[in-house]
């Protein structure tokens, strides 16, 4: 998962951002670390903070706009 590329990108620290998601610092690292997968719900509040898609968060693709381009 990007997460760790966005949060550093913005620079932010895994605590500040687990705070600012209601969430847990240990969940966060986990995340980044790949110990942990992300539930559907958390992805969304990723997706929505970074304004990023969840394809993008999960690799499936490079483009990280969460609404496709029109051609």
């Amino acid at each position: 998962m990007r997460l760790r590329e966005l949060r550093l990108r913005r620079g932010i620290s895994q605590l500040r951002l687990a705070m600012e998601l209601h969430m847990n610092q240990n969940s966060i690292s986990r995340y980044e670390t790949g110990e942990r997968e992300a539930d559907y719900a958390t992805l969304i509040k990723l997706a929505d903070y970074f304004c990023v898609s969840i394809d993008y968060l999960l690799e499936h693709t490079d483009e990280p706009s969460p609404y496709p381009k029109k051609r």
